[in-house]
């Protein structure tokens, strides 16, 4: 689970540095801007396990239509709702607009994949 979590951070601060309207301002301290990360992938990990199946359950009928392909545009959402909460809570990191959040969301899924891969499953004991 940790390691999930730390995958899921290392992902949004690939996007973050790869992505010109995803931006964070740390100040030129590298540990600061691990520290903000892990705590955007946090805000991101909430908002996915409480917001992203209601999101779900009510396009659900437009992600049979796209084969999935709509759940760019929700986690796209979802990455500006988390951008919402990191301004409220004076974290400082953001999305610019929807277009940014969505090469964001693409971009996080696809890091996300690749290193979760490296991982293994869930539950999965290596030895």
């Amino acid at each position: 689970m940790i390691i999930r979590f730390l995958v899921s951070a290392l992902s949004l601060g690939v996007a973050t540095w790869l992505l010109p309207g995803i931006w964070l301002d740390y100040a030129g301290e590298p540990a600061g801007a691990a520290l903000t990360m892990l705590i955007v992938a946090a805000i991101f990990g909430l908002v996915n396990a409480l917001i992203k199946p209601l999101f779900v359950f009510v396009t659900s009928p437009l992600l049979l239509v796209t084969l999935g392909l709509f759940l760019l545009v929700i986690n796209a959402a979802l990455l500006m709702l988390t951008s919402w909460v990191c301004a409220k809570l004076g974290v400082p990191w953001g999305v610019n607009g929807f277009m940014d959040a969505f090469w964001g969301a693409l971009m996080v899924s696809i890091v996300s994949f690749v290193l979760n891969s490296f991982v293994g499953r869930r539950g999965q004991v290596h030895n």
